[in-house]
């Protein structure tokens, strides 16, 4: 007989991780690909389950919490269902990835919890909810603060020349790509904000420029400005997940400084503060 086993599943849009722990003992971890209910079938996403997860790992789990960042609140109870039906003697929760976000940041605490990852997002959570969100938009009409948002404005001080012309030769003969290549990769070919927050270990290259360094802090003071104001809670810590918060720290901090905000924890991945939760 097992123990009682918990699987938390943290899910982007490219890949999901799965962690198997027996309390606080972590006994496997796997991946599989993305699972998002707003771009994927319940097919699809019963064949991920099914096919990718080992099938030893479907008997173990007592209790399951996934989160994700396609499950909006009218897309829990599908993913309940199709949760059910792979694992079916686990007590199954499905949430959003800010919920998830928030509760590894924040745990039973009052605090401002956000995303900046590819996309961004934010959340006023309350301990126990999320009380408060700003529409993140998406990154044509939002996201800032994002990395395809970070990518967009690197892209755009290259070739208008707000940035050392070295840079753009380099960048250019490393991509193999001219302004032409560019564009039509931004806006006929699919995904184009993976293709924009791809480049950001590029930008990262260049914090010893002092214009590179303003971009990814005012991109961060537009994120502050836009979205975490709205909370009107200064008094209270703002907790980050995601790549482009923990590689860009230092920057993010000046950011929040410089807009009145204090930044409370920076994690890559979720994983370890649902594990604590």
């Amino acid at each position: 007989t097992f123990a009682f086993m918990n699987l938390i599943a943290d899910s982007g849009s490219t890949k999901t991780d799965w962690v198997l722990a027996d309390g606080n003992s972590i006994v496997g971890r796997y991946q599989t690909q993305g699972i998002n209910p707003f771009h994927q079938t319940e097919d699809d996403i019963l064949t991920i389950l099914r096919s990718e997860l080992p099938p030893s790992v479907c008997q173990q789990p007592s209790s399951i919490q996934f989160y994700g960042s396609g499950v909006r609140p009218e897309q829990e109870p599908m993913m309940r269902r199709l949760l059910s039906l792979v694992f079916p003697s686990a007590a199954v929760e499905a949430h959003g990835d800010l919920l998830g976000a928030a509760r590894a940041v924040c745990g039973h605490s009052e605090g401002i919890a956000c995303i900046l990852g590819t996309g961004a997002n934010s959340c006023l959570y309350d301990g126990c909810r999320i009380v408060g969100n700003t529409p993140p938009l998406g990154y044509i009409l939002g996201d800032e603060g994002s990395g395809a948002v970070l990518g967009a404005r690197f892209l755009n001080a290259l070739y208008k020349g707000f940035l050392p012309a070295s840079l753009l030769a380099d960048f250019e003969s490393e991509l193999s790509m001219s302004m032409g290549d560019v564009i039509a990769r931004v806006y006929r070919a699919p995904l184009a904000n993976r293709f924009l927050a791809s480049l950001s270990p590029y930008v990262s290259r260049y914090m010893d420029v002092p214009e590179v360094v303003r971009l990814v802090v005012d991109n961060f003071r537009d994120f502050f400005r836009r979205n975490v104001v709205h909370y009107r809670r200064t008094d209270l810590p703002v907790g980050f997940v995601g790549s482009i918060a923990y590689h860009y720290e230092q920057q993010l901090r000046e950011a929040a400084d410089a807009e009145g905000f204090m930044v409370g924890v920076v994690m890559k991945s979720p994983m370890d503060g649902l594990l604590r939760f």
